[in-house]
């Protein structure tokens, strides 16, 4: 998979996560991206933001020692920035 397939993947389960609050993060990497996500839409989607964060929260419950931050989710290429990230969420929440 190519770095575009990742972020795709990740947008589309964060898309998918968004608009239905009982899912939860599968892994590391879905929890801290879903929590940046949750951060970086709240002024705009605040019920979005809210979903995101529960399935965050429902991992780190789990396996606290997990949690990132940001600057390291960056670091390890989950995503490649804060900005792109709300900018793509932005443009797929208006969609749905």
């Amino acid at each position: 998979m190519t770095a575009r397939d990742v972020e795709s993947a990740l947008l589309a389960r964060c898309s998918s996560v968004a608009r239905e609050a009982a899912q939860s993060a599968q892994d590391q990497r879905e929890a801290n991206v879903f929590r940046l996500a949750a951060m970086v839409v709240q002024s705009r989607f605040p019920v979005e933001s809210r979903c995101l964060l529960q399935a965050s929260e429902q991992y780190f419950a789990l396996h606290p020692n997990e949690r990132l931050a940001p600057a390291d989710v960056v670091r390890k290429g989950w995503i490649f920035s804060l900005p792109r990230l709300r900018d793509m969420l932005t443009h797929r929440f208006y969609r749905h």
